[in-house]
């Protein structure tokens, strides 16, 4: 890619042993390790299910859903999750991070005759689609040695689905989502949790309550330990829902409050450092006037940044299929926290971010975008204590 930041002597180093401008810009572990520090990689990912579920949020009418249901069904299908996965592989590969959080890892059950409609019980077993699974393998395949460090299930939702082919002319279609991390093969596991956060979308016309949380494991590299968490808050599309995100930040900085390890927060925080409406930058701020320092804000504006200078990081059409992008909104963030009894010793520091999955080139051979999100890489370094 050639949009990377570098400060200037990783860049003379990077240069010296053979690298170019343009060239793969993963840097070889035991040239990211000093005395005293330890750098690590970390990503975060937003995959997406691959189809406009606002649609079926937004129904004003619980008979709308079989419809609507149908046309986030038909979307998915053409957004083809597992040549994506096969993009998302291309862009771990060339970072190799030891983290990454993942949003929007679902998997996606059917059953042809449905009974949802009429209230039964018999839930869809017929897996379509693991995300999961497809991505794992597509690692795999690329020789990339990564476990799922740990996970947590948010929303498990059953909808009816109009279907000519069915006899009632209704199917079933489920979608478990999941948040995930996971870890380069010689990262050390110490520890992991997760939780739900109380504060919950409800939506009443579709009969509908959508869960998040945060899932999170400590860690130790080259003889550093810390917290990295991921999490998903709520979207905010209007103002009326900011308290709701506002409120699962508050939950998450304070559960993170109690932790005494340096920390890594990651993921999809529909939020942003900069915006008309002050609305969609209320949890950004919330979060780093609460002891939290945004890695990109560190490297943006730096002459090195030739292409997406504000690190937007959203918004593909729906469809993946836009020959023109426009990515218009920063919400996908990577949070770093350092021991909060420091005593003025020095912070996590950042020597190179990318974004992925923002450029033409990025796209699948079919011309899909990997997702409607682009992804964010940072390379840190976390002092000792």
């Amino acid at each position: 890619m050639t949009k990377r930041i570098l400060i200037p002597a990783l860049a003379c180093l990077f240069l010296l042993c053979g690298g170019e401008t343009g060239a793969q810009t993963d840097l070889p572990d035991q040239m990211m390790e000093t005395a005293g520090e330890a750098r690590v990689k970390v990503m975060t990912r937003n995959i997406y299910i691959g189809a406009d579920v606002d649609i079926i949020l937004g129904a004003q009418d619980p008979n709308e859903i079989p419809i609507l249901a149908a046309q986030a069904f038909a979307q998915m299908m053409s957004t083809n999750f597992p040549e994506r996965a096969l993009a998302l592989a291309d862009e771990i590969q060339k970072h190799k991070p030891h983290l990454i959080g993942l949003q929007e890892v679902y998997k996606i059950r059917f059953q042809k005759e449905g009974d949802a409609a009429m209230g039964g019980t018999e839930p869809a077993t017929q897996v379509l689609y693991n995300y999961l699974k497809i991505l794992m393998t597509a690692l795999e395949a690329k020789g990339l040695d990564y476990q799922v460090a740990a996970r947590i299930k948010n929303i498990d939702l059953e909808l009816p689905m109009y279907n000519p082919e069915a006899v009632s002319q209704l199917s079933d279609v489920r979608v478990t989502d999941f948040d995930v991390i996971l870890a380069r093969g010689d990262v050390e596991i110490l520890g992991k949790s997760r939780g739900h956060f109380q504060a919950q979308l409800i939506v009443p016309t579709a009969g509908i309550t959508v869960p998040r949380g945060w899932v999170a494991v400590d860690v130790k590299i080259r003889n550093r330990t810390f917290h990295f968490v991921n999490t998903h808050l709520e979207p905010v599309s209007v103002p009326e829902l900011l308290p709701l995100q506002l409120a699962q930040a508050q939950e998450l900085l304070t559960i993170l409050a109690m932790q005494t390890e340096q920390i890594i927060l990651v993921g999809d925080f529909n939020s942003m450092p900069k915006a008309d409406e002050e609305y969609k930058t209320a949890t950004y701020n919330f979060i780093k006037n609460n002891g939290y320092v945004d890695a990109w804000r560190r490297y943006e504006g730096r002459s090195e940044l030739t292409y997406n200078k504000a690190g937007n990081t959203y918004g593909h059409d729906s469809g993946l299929r836009n020959e023109t992008v426009d990515m218009y909104e920063r919400i996908d963030h990577i949070w770093v926290r350092s021991n909060v009894f420091n005593d003025g010793k020095q912070d996590i520091g950042t020597t190179l971010m990318d974004i992925v999955g923002d450029e033409l080139a990025d796209r699948t051979p079919s011309g899909l975008w990997p997702s409607d999100h682009a992804g964010v890489i940072s390379y840190l370094w976390i002092p000792k204590y």
